[in-house]
């Protein structure tokens, strides 16, 4: 690995600023079995996304491929926590890489039990996945409500030690003030964006192809929205110290640089490892030769280093007189 890869993350010391991504590689172990494929080539793992109690998910199709991109609706299948405390932790090699379990829940009350049972596990970190509808206050989304995403947070963080990353959901009026929330609440990190809400459609049946109607869009489609997002949080969590998991469309090393300068202290990769499993070695050795030329000594070094252009009303302009 490229010493110049190694970065600090939640108080994680990581190898590579790669993070994968929830639901994308199961629970550690899918892409391995992929010949040159190593969990080692990335800084950390988030785990599929777990609730409290064992889900069959939602009925098929789940996933279609979309224009520069895919829809899934998976519906959270897992085994649910303790499954994966008792029977699946134990199989996972930590001198590989660091692991972040991805939890799920349909009431805040659920988010806090699931948090308090991961604390007293092995696992590095956990991811809380807010972006659920809520059973208990009318099927809204938590993570596109502040005030319920503070409260999620919130009791997550009564009942765990482990560093709390937030995933905020892109489907949201201001997702500054939500991060500014989840941060109050006591998150120690944040991954932006989650995916978009999309839709495909059989024009023979008439129906959407996704059995669920609707799902989330992830791949280079959503890229420069993640982006602008991911500057737009940085705006705030910069004040905080609190870092950010930068993704959504993530395929290449200069993709992942432009997540960087845009105020991600980390990238995340998942849509790109179904068009190319092996690319993560490839966004590494990309994102150290750019530190080389550009004279930076780390990851940290290019962070958040955007230099927006000066405002300029196309009425000031020579060309507009």
């Amino acid at each position: 690995m490229h010493k110049n890869l190694k970065t600090q993350f939640c108080g994680l010391d990581l190898d590579s600023p790669i993070v994968l991504l929830s639901g994308c590689v199961g629970f550690g172990e899918e892409y391995t079995r992929i010949e040159g494929f190593s969990n080692t080539d990335v800084g950390a793992i988030c785990l599929k996304g777990t609730t409290l109690e064992p889900r069959l998910g939602n009925i098929p199709s789940r996933v279609t491929e979309t224009p520069e991109g895919m829809i899934n609706a998976i519906g959270l299948q897992n085994p649910g926590a303790d499954v994966v405390i008792n029977e699946i932790m134990p199989t996972l090699d930590k001198a590989e890489t660091r692991f972040i379990i991805n939890i799920s829940g349909s009431s805040v009350e659920e988010y806090g039990e699931i948090a308090k049972r991961f604390d007293d596990s092995d696992i590095d970190a956990i991811e809380i996945n807010i972006s659920c509808p809520n059973v208990k206050e009318g099927g809204v989304a938590f993570g596109n409500d502040p005030e319920m995403s503070y409260r999620v947070v919130d009791i997550c963080r009564k009942n765990t030690t482990k560093p709390l990353v937030t995933k905020l959901s892109p489907n949201q009026t201001n997702i500054a003030l939500s991060a500014q929330r989840c941060i109050d609440a006591g998150t120690d990190g944040l991954a932006v964006i989650n995916t978009l809400m999309g839709m495909s459609i059989n024009t023979q049946t008439r129906r959407p192809i996704i059995g669920n109607n609707q799902g989330g869009l992830s791949g280079p489609a959503i890229k420069p929205v993640a982006l602008l997002k991911v500057h737009q949080v940085y705006q705030v969590s910069q004040q905080y110290n609190i870092p950010i998991i930068g993704q959504g469309g993530i395929m290449t090393a200069n993709d992942a640089i432009e997540f960087i300068i845009a105020g991600a202290s980390t990238v995340g990769i998942g849509t790109a490892l179904f068009y190319d499993p092996l690319v993560c070695p490839k966004i590494n050795a990309g994102i150290s030769q750019y530190l080389i030329e550009h004279n930076l000594d780390s990851v940290s070094d290019l962070v958040g280093t955007l230099q927006l252009n000066s405002a300029v009303s196309p009425c000031d302009t020579d060309s507009n007189k």
